[in-house]
């Protein structure tokens, strides 16, 4: 699929087919064979072990690592060939805080947003619009070497979403933060959701997403062993009365370092 305009009568934002990735001296490839839809509008978690292939995925439809086989394409557009137009659509947040700690907030903002081609009044808006919404209105001016670990997660997030991309990629957006900033981070990725985006979500937790998420899929082995709206997929299975308890039926209970 090759459409020239994503803002075309497409019902996927993210098509993924027969996907293969291996890394040179591991038995088993990372990505095995594949296949993958999620709807535009979706809240999508992709949920599995370390080691399951979630990353790799997620890194391949945002254009950081080639892949072997298979075809992906994001709202028409296909990789890799078309990655100058699948670009400006997407926004990703990685789970590392990927910021500069001698820099305030505001200035972090700042120098990502003009990356994104965000200048003038535009840029100044939206920092500070987004820095009042996250709760940073007050700090803005501060070292991020000095925040906290919500406050950072916070500022990290803000920075993907600065030039209002189509596609939200985050990865572990929650970890490790205290339950405020987890409540105005969950909050603030259904208002970015009601407001058109489609979200590509990794987590540990399966609480979290099976509140968040409209659909979920479950990842092992560098293949999809389930998927589906996730009330629903517990509802199917009567020994599970939630989320987490399916995931480890189906993944397992051995750890996975």
């Amino acid at each position: 699929m090759n459409a020239q305009n994503p803002n075309n009568t497409l019902h996927a934002a993210i098509t993924v087919k027969n996907l293969k990735k291996a890394y040179r001296g591991n038995a088993a490839p990372a990505v095995n064979n594949l296949s993958l839809s999620v709807a535009q509008g979706a809240i999508f978690g992709l949920l599995g072990p370390n080691g399951a292939g979630k990353t790799t995925l997620i890194n391949i439809l945002c254009g950081l690592r080639a892949f072997d086989e298979g075809e992906v394409s994001v709202y028409g557009y296909s990789l890799p060939a078309q990655w100058k137009e699948i670009k400006t659509l997407i926004g990703f947040v990685p789970q590392e805080i990927a910021l500069y700690p001698m820099l305030t907030a505001y200035e972090n903002l700042r120098f990502f947003g003009g990356i994104f081609g965000l200048r003038g009044a535009v840029l100044e808006n939206s920092v500070n619009a987004l820095l009042s919404q996250f709760g940073l209105e007050q700090s803005k001016h501060g070292y991020l070497k000095n925040f906290s670990g919500g406050m950072k997660r916070r500022v990290n997030l803000i920075a993907g979403i600065l030039h209002r991309p189509k596609i939200l990629f985050l990865d572990e957006p929650t970890a490790g933060v205290d339950v405020q900033s987890k409540n105005v981070i969950l909050e603030s990725l259904r208002e970015i959701n009601r407001q058109g985006a489609t979200i590509i979500y990794t987590s540990h937790y399966m609480e979290e997403a099976e509140t968040l998420c409209s659909r979920v899929a479950f990842i092992d082995e560098g293949k999809v062993i389930c998927e589906g709206n996730p009330a629903e997929m517990v509802k199917q299975q009567p020994d599970c009365a939630s989320l987490e308890m399916l995931y480890l039926q189906l993944t397992g209970k051995k750890l996975r370092d």
